[in-house]
């Protein structure tokens, strides 16, 4: 088979101009179904579904069928642009302006997606007969619920018998120029809500009310003032953030019924979601001591925190990302959440992609030259994963 040339700035436009904002698959998995399908790849088309959210189209497409097997993973849904009006140009046009791409999604992701393809099918063309198989996971969910995306195109995979060895996801990791970070972990993430009940009164008649405020401080100090942690080997402390206290109350004489805030903690692995919430608990209940009156829950959450030990894999790509731009990557665990939360469970990951400094803004871009530069990385990443002398990582 001949294999087509793949321009990964030709193919970052074409997706961009996909309005694949979630859950919409707005012709971006139609296009890289195309692109795959036409250099040899197997390519699946999935829809998941779920009561209460949308449905979401995923794509799985695999070149080969031998092990070690390398997957690429990404996503194709974007975020809404905002007010089209403030964009420079039209954020589902793909221009090129200034030596940069245009365009909602142009470092998150689909900047990544096109440069991970391109490699893919110019390694391919270029080593035929490569020791091993290239898979894609490309989901349409990850901006979204992330219910009927990445997590079930795993599940759908491995019930298929499919086995991945290691993958690389291409979200833009790096904070201000291409080869700063790699991103080897994440922090899990947990929302509570708090309401202390009152009663309701005139602020006159203190006596014949109960002001649920001074008891929301006291319940926010205990879950505040102590440190939850100092931090890991490739973590920071995990932090908690109170992002809102409200009581709805207009009035500057009435003394409110009750009191509500939201948290969240970013979290590090010495915690799950099960010992965090009960720590949290402990604190909240101590501090009420029983005079408070007070309902405290937990928002579900899938997003626990991993890290992927740094190894000869983590070595290789930060090697092949040294080679291309001259500088060595720093191993990172910060930032939110992402699918890498659901791959761990399958294999090893690590996340690399664009410079991120634009994501979910207006006026996203992706620069031509890290575009390039990107897809040349991915391409020496594979040809040292399926390096034909036995000195890939993926040799037992």
């Amino acid at each position: 088979m001949t294999h087509p040339v793949v321009d990964p700035v030709a193919l970052t436009q074409a997706l961009i101009r996909c309005p694949s904002v979630t859950p919409a698959e707005g012709g971006a998995l139609a296009l890289l179904d195309e692109v795959l399908s036409a250099a040899g790849f197997t390519v699946h088309r999935v829809t998941f579904s779920a009561p209460g959210t949308p449905d979401v189209q995923n794509l799985y497409a695999r070149f080969g069928s031998d092990a070690p097997h390398l997957v690429f993973a990404g996503h194709t849904d974007v975020v809404p642009p905002g007010e089209i009006a403030r964009w420079k140009h039209d954020p589902f046009g793909g221009v090129i302006d200034d030596g940069e791409v245009h365009g909602r999604g142009a470092c998150d992701m689909k900047g990544g997606v096109a440069c991970s393809v391109a490699a893919a099918i110019e390694f391919i063309a270029e080593n035929p007969g490569f020791p091993g198989s290239i898979g894609f996971l490309i989901t349409g969910d990850e901006e979204g619920p992330a219910i009927n995306g990445t997590v079930k195109l795993l599940e759908w995979a491995h019930a298929r018998g499919e086995r991945f060895d290691h993958c690389i996801l291409g979200e833009p990791t790096n904070p201000l120029a291409l080869g700063d970070m790699i991103k080897i972990g994440r922090r899990g993430s947990l929302t509570g809500r708090l309401v202390v009940h009152g009663q309701q009164g005139h602020v006159a008649y203190p006596h014949l009310a109960d002001n649920p405020i001074p008891g929301m401080l006291r319940l926010l100090g205990a879950l505040i003032d102590e440190p939850l942690d100092a931090g890991t080997a490739h973590f920071a402390p995990s932090n908690l953030e109170v992002t809102t206290v409200d009581v709805g109350n207009p009035a500057s004489n009435v003394i409110p019924a009750e009191a509500r805030a939201t948290f969240n903690i970013r979290f590090n692995d010495i915690w799950t979601p099960e010992s965090l919430e009960a720590e949290l608990r402990r604190r909240v209940g101590a501090a009420a001591g029983g005079a408070l009156r007070y309902d405290l829950r937990f928002e579900p959450t899938n997003a626990t925190a991993f890290v992927t030990e740094p190894g000869p894999f983590v070595a290789m790509t930060a090697a092949a990302i040294e080679a291309a731009t001259g500088r060595r990557p720093t191993l990172s665990t910060t930032g939110g959440t992402s699918d890498a939360r659901f791959i761990k469970d399958y294999c090893p990951v690590l996340e690399f992609g664009l410079v991120g400094q634009t994501m979910h803004q207006v006026d996203e871009r992706a620069a031509v030259a890290d575009i390039r530069r990107l897809t040349a990385i991915y391409k020496h990443v594979l040809a040292s994963y399926f390096a034909p002398d036995g000195t890939s990582v993926a040799q037992p």
